[in-house]
């Protein structure tokens, strides 16, 4: 097809600041990603956006199959309670307990501000 770019499962993009440690999830811009490698701040690094992962949560937390999850965008903890400040970047794919310290979230790839009631 002559307008294909690429898959898209996978991008490219540069670190953010503090950079990157490998497994961990990363906001760049719109973009919600885990990143490959470990690298720093500013380094071309591939951040994969979609799949499910055990990403760290928020441990006074019980998730069920279905919840959406929001990221602190400064602590990248995730949690299932909508806030200001948060951005939507997934839904959690298994029970997660009270406590307990990750989660099992698939990513949406982007993010969209948490709808805050």
């Amino acid at each position: 097809m002559k307008t294909f770019i690429q898959h898209g499962d996978c991008l490219t993009v540069p670190a953010p600041a503090g950079g990157t440690v490998s497994g961990e999830l990363y906001k760049v811009g719109s973009i919600v990603g885990v990143a490959a490698t470990t690298e720093v701040a500013t380094a071309p690094v591939v951040l994969k956006l979609d799949g499910v992962f055990g990403l760290t949560k928020i441990s006074a937390q019980a998730w069920t199959v279905g919840d959406p999850i929001y990221m602190n965008t400064t602590s990248r903890a995730l949690t299932n309670v909508s806030a200001t400040g948060l951005v939507l970047v997934g839904v959690a794919t298994e029970v997660a307990a009270n406590p307990s310290a990750t989660g099992a979230c698939r990513l949406n790839g982007v993010s969209a501000p948490a709808a805050v009631a």
